[in-house]
Order: C-alpha cells, then sequence, then structure tokens
C-alpha cells in the first residue's frame, strides 16, 4: 500500500448532510469529501480523525470496537440526535497510534468510551457512506499548544504508510458569534494568509503556521483553535510535503470563506 496523503478539512456545521437547505450551501464541500476516497486511491485500512470536537488532558486514543454516537451540537431537529454512523472502531490500530504518541514523549491514553463526535461522523458519513472502513480518533489536547499537536502528527506520520488516513477535522474558520457580512473581511484575510503560508517552503512553512496569532483577524476567525489546531496534526504527519487547497467556498451563512487542504 502507497503511502496515504493526510488532511485539514472544514468539516461543515452540525449535522448538515441530514439537512437539505445547509446540504445544498454546503454542496462544494460535500463534493470534496466525497471526492477523496478517488484521490486516495484505495481502500485504507482505516480513518484516523483527529477532530475538533474531542479534547483531553493528555493525547486520548479511542479504542472501542463498536464506538457510540456524540451528539454534540444543538438547536437542530429531533432526528438529528438519532443519526447512527455504524462504522466500526479499529482497537489493534488504537493501542499502535497510542505506542506511537508515547514514544515520542506525549503521553497519551486509550479511551473505549469515547464516541464518534460530529467532526468525525459527518465528515466521514460523506467519504464512506457505507461505513464499511474503520474510524477512530485521537484527541486534541486542552491547552491547544500547536507545538504539541505539530508533534502528534509527527508521531503519528508512521501510520500513512500502514494504510491510515490522517483527517484533521476543524474550520478554517470558527466564530459562532460573526457570521454574515461581518465575517467576510476576516475569514477572507485569514484564509488567504493560511493558503499562502501553507504553499510556502516547508521549513519557513511550519515557523509562520506556528506563529499563527500574528495572522490577519487571527483572533476574530478562532477565539478559541479548537477548530485550527487539527491542522498541526495533519500538517505534522506531513511536514515536508507539499499542500493541496482541496475545497474553498466564499459566501457561506451569509459572508465566511472556509478551505481544505490535502498533504503529499
Amino acid at each position: 500500500m502507497a503511502r496515504l496523503p493526510t488532511y485539514f478539512i472544514s468539516h461543515g456545521g452540525g449535522p448538515w448532510p441530514w439537512l437539505p437547505q445547509m446540504r445544498h450551501m454546503l454542496r462544494n464541500l460535500e463534493t470534496s469529501l466525497a471526492r477523496m476516497p478517488e484521490e486516495i486511491g484505495e481502500k485504507p485500512k482505516a480513518v484516523l480523525m483527529v477532530s475538533g470536537h474531542w479534547e483531553d488532558a493528555s493525547f486520548a486514543v479511542m479504542s472501542a470496537a463498536r464506538p457510540g454516537m456524540v451528539y454534540d451540537y444543538g438547536g437542530f431537529p429531533p432526528e438529528t440526535y438519532k443519526i447512527v454512523y455504524p462504522a466500526p472502531g479499529a482497537p489493534d490500530l488504537a493501542r499502535r497510534t497510542a505506542d506511537l504518541i508515547t514514544a515520542a514523549g506525549l503521553p497519551a491514553r486509550l479511551d473505549d468510551r469515547q464516541g464518534f463526535d460530529h467532526g468525525t461522523f459527518v465528515p466521514a458519513y460523506v467519504m464512506y457512506p457505507q461505513a464499511d472502513v474503520p474510524v477512530y480518533q485521537v484527541s486534541l489536547r486542552q491547552d491547544y499548544d500547536p507545538a504539541a499537536h505539530l508533534a502528534l502528527g509527527r508521531a503519528l506520520a508512521p501510520l500513512r504508510d500502514e494504510g491510515v488516513l490522517i483527517v484533521g477535522s476543524g474550520l478554517s474558520y470558527h466564530n459562532l458569534r460573526l457570521f454574515g457580512t461581518g465575517a467576510k473581511g476576516p475569514s477572507t484575510a485569514f484564509d488567504q494568509w493560511l493558503d499562502a503560508t501553507l504553499r510556502q517552503p516547508p521549513t519557513d512553512r511550519t515557523a509562520a503556521l506556528l506563529d499563527w496569532e500574528s495572522a490577519p483577524h487571527a483572533r476574530t476567525c478562532h477565539a478559541r483553535e479548537d477548530h485550527l489546531v487539527p491542522l498541526f496534526a495533519a500538517l505534522g504527519a506531513a511536514e515536508g510535503e507539499a499542500a493541496t487547497r482541496t475545497y474553498h467556498d466564499t459566501d457561506l451563512f451569509g459572508g465566511v470563506t472556509a478551505s481544505s487542504w490535502r498533504f503529499g
């Protein structure tokens, strides 16, 4: 099996594939996620999601054989709290993953209770609607330290040669208090900075991203960086490889610009 790329994806809002109006708005995102299996070229052994919706004091690795569901959104129709994405977990790979993380000097633990949050089951459903690929997660660390999450990605890199698709699932813009026209300027400027930075030579790119708070409108776009730090894990696992933008929208929710990237 060839070395797989890694991705940082903007996963959209809530359970959008099950809501016709949101699904229409996010049709470009849906197309990009559905295209990922074709880009990869082969069915992976598993998908490893680093989602902006699971945090822990240290890095935690989902180890359940049959993960449950976590409906970590509010204000949506009742039927969206009954969605089940029945993909199996990957307990053996979870143990391998935890070993790689601890070998890199990063404390990690196995968690057999954590279920799929919507940063995981939503994109996974669009990518593999038959739920026929095992899926598991690694948590964020609650301190959001960019260097630690970059180190996490570096630790996970060997999994790419073992058939594991590594996906950082967040959003390139995440300010739930600023949508509409007020979001247009900040999200556009930050997205342009992010795209230009990711296209730099790897050594320059890493240093610039670690200083992401100096980017235009950084804290407007990410008052809390929970939806940005999955990028560092995806990048760290493919640190020396080129970035390609795989998704781009410029008028979501009345003004938001958002993007996704592939590494490798």
